[in-house]
């Protein structure tokens, strides 16, 4: 077989792989702490077989299908298994559903991504993005989750909104952005996506990881407050045409 530079992304994929295999035994054995940070660890190597694809110049279509086979393992089926482990096996039949979420919509998400891809470079993604879902949801259980009394209370029943919230943002058409590509073209175009990536990461570090899991949720809300933002302006405009003019405004539709 010929080895090429794809292969270097390709390990990186392999990497993302693997954690959330890693985690899915972690979760097995109830060692939540261990499996939450390996799904991070997996986000991780994802956005760096982008990175590297892109340096190598070694995109391709079997890149794309690869790296969403990995992406449904570490960031659907790993998440859903530590949630049902972590608490939704109380609820018996309703909590397998529930737990599901996550991996169903997840890799609807993502066949759907891949359909629809144009090109390999992005600047938005249509509908949440299935790493961020699932380090918002390990985010929560490496908050709140201890050893003691697990995760129970107002705790739970957050907990389940969170699924159920998250997983339907996955399938949405709302709008997110994707990671900035580090170079200087990129750098011009947008410089308020580079400050406030880097804002969220030195606060990241600063807290110590303590910052990831409200950042990761005022993320999900960025693109409801994009749209709102687009969309309501857009909605004034329409109505004032329909009164300026409402003869034409029936025509054209």
């Amino acid at each position: 077989m010929k080895i090429t530079r794809a292969v270097v992304p390709s390990l990186f994929t392999v990497l993302n792989m693997f954690c959330g295999f890693f985690s899915i035994i972690h979760s097995s054995k109830e060692n939540f702490e261990v499996a939450a940070w390996l799904i991070i660890l997996g986000a991780v190597f994802d956005s760096l077989d982008g990175i590297m694809a892109r340096i190598t110049k070694s995109s391709s279509k079997f890149g794309v299908e690869f790296d969403s086979l990995s992406d449904l393992i570490t960031f659907g089926a790993a998440p859903s298994f530590m949630a049902y482990k972590i608490y939704l096996h109380n609820l018996e039949g309703l909590g397998i559903i529930i737990s599901s979420l996550p991996l169903i919509l997840g890799g609807i998400r993502l066949a759907r991504f891949n359909v629809q891809l144009v090109g390999f470079d992005k600047d938005f993604f249509k509908g949440l993005p299935i790493p961020a879902q699932a380090i918002a949801l390990v985010a929560f259980v490496l908050t709140y989750f201890s050893e003691a009394d697990g995760i129970a209370g107002w705790k739970a029943d957050v907990f389940i909104v969170l699924i159920i919230w998250l997983s339907l943002l996955m399938v949405s058409t709302f709008k997110y952005d994707t990671l900035p590509k580090f170079n200087k073209r990129n750098i011009k175009e947008y410089p308020l996506k580079f400050g406030i990536f880097l804002t969220a990461v030195i606060i990241i570090l600063a807290t110590k990881g303590a910052a990831i899991f409200p950042l990761f949720v005022l993320f999900s809300f960025s693109g409801i407050i994009r749209w709102t933002i687009l969309t309501i302006p857009k909605l004034f405009q329409d109505e004032k045409i329909i009164e300026e003019d409402p003869e034409k405004t029936s025509i054209d539709v």
